[in-house]
């Protein structure tokens, strides 16, 4: 009978287990996954995986720089199938990049096809674009074959990956990296070979070099898209020496003469990773919205060089003002940030300038030990070889005499002549024709060169001088190729001092000219031009339906408050309203009003006003103007209502008005101090008037010596004053009392 064991059941596999500790030590895994296998480059070679893996499927697929080229798909193919198994579209877009001339300064993949544009324009699909190594490529993988660096199974054990290329490229300041891991992130922007390597061979003269003596080689970073970089001296030193920080970079430009006195400007490049397809939406965006009045027009010129015209408005216009005005609101000056978070042997850390050339100088030592010891080893096993050949021509003819006659030849050769085994298979592996004299001459010619190759690489393994020496020619050799005389190690990217330019205030670059502004009760709004009388209504035209909800005059060089029952200030410029033909258009298509939101004020704001601002529920206080003025369509949040509340009053206090009257829906005046209220940027503020039924009416400021005085109402302007308000004076917060006699019963102060 069978015995069949019982599988266990499922509860004896479940581990007791707190949720909190399960899920912190997955999301380590992951987050260390993240960290070291995606997204930071290594110190060492500047690469990240699937960078590495692309450039080593290339290489075994033999597409050298000299060689043809092969279809991308064949590339992605191989390196997903055997190296990186993720989705074929990532590997791609790795390779892409590695190919645009916009995106790196130094590419590593020739492409052949449509790989984008710098408009922002997607390269090809994979079966249509072609790729090979550049020789940057092929620099930063030399010594693969010569055991200089460890290599790893890959993912399924069936072929082999280096864990990081040798080359002596220094690719990871010169082409820079970029990538959000968990926690942390890096950014390292392009730099110029020539400037790195200059530094690498000054730091390797003198370990203890400090670290201002690095900016001497090192100006800044060269970006492939050129530029002006404007970020100060002290700046840039301070980011080299900590490692993070930031620069400040501008697009390039000239003034192209017109003749007559006109004039335009030309933009020849444009900072590193701004799409240029974007960047001619914004500047268009500027002209078309008027955002920038002494902006008269762009236009694209661009092929595959940049040529952006900007046109002035007038001939009048500072060129060097226009230019800092688009730098201030457009991508033509961005910040670049530099983070060098990398990771040195699998552990994570932002290092400086000459930390992290130190450490690549002692990987470049390790290989340069490594690479010697391989060939060391290579020339003494074919010392011992030629040793073998050598005796062998000595007793020819006993050799011959021994593989003729002997039954085991190889042990005959070795008791005869003692040789070793790998000798002696050797000499019964020669050719006849290797017999002959001249042979013997040219084996003891290469015995005698590979004797001393080996002895000058025994001193190199044995001495750091040696070896400083070594690495220092070797840096020079390539210092030559990539000098800043040729076209590729010229510097593009131009380090200046920012011109200081005095910006024009908004309102300067506009005519002042009258405005009546006119909104409907609708929430249509049209500025009109002059000062019309708004006495007479004959001259504003609403739709059906619809009728004047504020009219008032302005000028173009104001600035319009808009507040609304949400609480909200908005800001408006007159300039930019429709004008007074038709009906005008909605606000809502000018600013981010809410849902169900109505229109509580509409003015011009003045920067010495103080405004006092109500919910319906009796709390409020005091505002600067400056608190409320908004610099985008979102506006800005200044009062925040509760729940059931709304923004009910927003008046001006006059400059001299000491006391505040307040009435409710429940017709109970009170008059308090304005000192009582505080003044705030934003909140709830503090109760104006108990009630129990309703909520706030009305509220203004006034001169307590002058009296409280209300409009009389009906077709006339007659006013009414109260000049005792002794029995209505009270403490902030309280009920109040009834009006005086007469006070509207709209419970408005008008």
């Amino acid at each position: 009978m069978a015995i069949t064991t019982a599988e266990p059941p499922e509860t004896d596999r479940i581990l007791d287990t707190p949720f909190d500790t399960a899920l912190g030590d997955r999301y380590l895994v992951y987050a260390l996954s993240t960290i070291t296998a995606r997204s930071l480059p290594d110190l060492r070679d500047g690469l990240k995986p699937v960078h590495r893996r692309i450039l080593w499927g290339m290489r075994l697929l033999k597409l050298d720089p000299a060689a043809g080229y092969k279809k991308c798909a064949r590339v992605v193919g191989d390196v997903m199938g055997k190296y990186h198994p993720h989705g074929d579209q990532s590997i791609y877009d790795a390779l892409v990049r590695l190919s645009q001339d916009f995106a790196l300064r130094y590419p590593l993949v020739d492409g052949q096809g449509n790989f984008g544009n710098i408009d922002g324009d997607n390269a090809a699909a994979m079966r249509y674009t072609e790729a090979r190594l550049t020789a940057a490529a092929t620099e930063l993988m030399d010594g693969l074959d010569e055991a200089s660096v460890e290599f790893r199974a890959t993912y399924n054990g069936e072929e082999e990956e280096p864990e990081v290329f040798p080359g002596m490229f220094p690719n990871l300041l010169a082409n820079g990296s970029s990538g959000i891991a968990v926690g942390m992130a890096t950014s390292i922007p392009p730099h110029n070979v020539a400037e790195v390597l200059g530094a690498a061979l000054a730091l390797l003269a003198n370990p203890d070099l400090p670290e201002a003596a690095m900016l001497e080689h090192v100006h800044g970073p060269d970006f492939p898209t050129g530029g002006i970089c404007v970020e100060p001296a002290a700046s840039i030193a301070e980011a080299y020496a900590t490692g993070r920080g930031s620069f400040r970079l501008r697009a390039r430009w000239r003034v192209e003469d017109q003749g007559h006195g006109t004039w335009r400007i030309v933009i020849e490049e444009i900072p590193y990773q701004v799409v240029k397809g974007k960047l001619i939406e914004a500047l268009a965006e500027l002209v078309n919205e008027k955002k920038l009045p002494i902006l008269g027009d762009i236009d694209d010129e661009s092929d595959s060089a940049i040529r952006i015209i900007i046109e002035p408005k007038s001939r009048n216009v500072d060129p060097a003002v226009l230019m800092e005005s688009l730098f201030k609101l457009t991508d033509l000056e961005v910040r670049i940030s530099l983070n060098m978070n990398v990771l040195d042997h699998g552990r994570p850390g932002v290092l400086s300038l000459k930390a992290v050339l130190g450490k690549w100088l002692v990987h470049q030592r390790e290989v340069l030990l490594a690479r010697s010891r391989f060939r060391l080893g290579k020339i003494e096993a074919r010392l011992e070889i030629l040793g073998g050949f050598l005796k062998a021509y000595l007793n020819l003819d006993e050799v011959i005499r021994i593989i003729r006659e002997a039954d085991d030849a190889k042990l005959e050769l070795i008791a005869a002549f003692d040789l070793t085994p790998v000798q002696a298979e050797a000499i019964l592996n020669m050719r006849l024709r290797s017999l002959r004299r001249l042979e013997e001459i040219e084996i003891t010619r290469e015995n005698k060169a590979l004797t001393m190759e080996a002895k000058a690489l025994t001193e190199l393994i044995g001495s750091p001088v040696q070896q400083t020496t070594r690495l220092t020619t070797d840096l020079g050799a390539m210092l030559k190729r990539y000098g800043k005389d040729t076209t590729l190690g010229r510097r593009r990217t131009t380090v200046e001092t920012a011109p200081n330019v005095k910006l024009i205030a908004y309102e300067d670059m506009i005519d002042k000219e009258p405005l009546t502004i006119i909104a409907s009760q609708k929430g249509w709004v049209r500025a009109m031009k002059g000062h019309i009388d708004l006495a007479s209504g004959d001259a504003i035209k609403f739709k059906e339906g619809d009728g004047a909800a504020f009219a008032f005059h302005a000028h173009t060089t104001d600035k319009i408050m808009v507040a609304v029952s949400d609480g909200r200030f908005y800001t408006l410029t007159p300039d930019k309203l429709p004008g007074g033909r038709g009906f005008g258009e909605p606000l809502r298509l000018m600013i981010d009003l809410g849902e169900g939101t109505d229109i509580v004020a509409l003015a011009v704001w003045k920067a010495d006003a103080r405004l006092l601002v109500a919910a319906s529920d009796g709390r409020g206080f005091i505002v600067e103007a400056a608190d409320i003025l908004a610099e985008t369509r979102k506006g800005r949040q200044v009062l925040n209502p509760k729940d059931g509340a709304k923004l009910s009053i927003v008046r001006a206090i006059p400059a001299g008005d000491d006391m505040i009257a307040v009435i409710g829906d429940n017709r109970k005046l009170l008059v308090f101090g304005v000192d009582e209220l505080p003044t705030m940027g934003r909140g709830q503020g503090v109760t104006l008037q108990r009630y129990k039924d309703g909520g706030l009416a009305d509220a203004r400021s006034f001169i307590m010596a002058e009296g409280l005085s209300w409009a009389m109402g009906g077709a006339g302007t007659r006013t009414r004053t109260e000049s005792d308000l002794s029995f209505w004076k009270s403490a902030r917060g309280t009920a109040g009392r009834l009006p005086p006699t007469g006070f509207p019963r709209d419970n408005k102060f008008g």
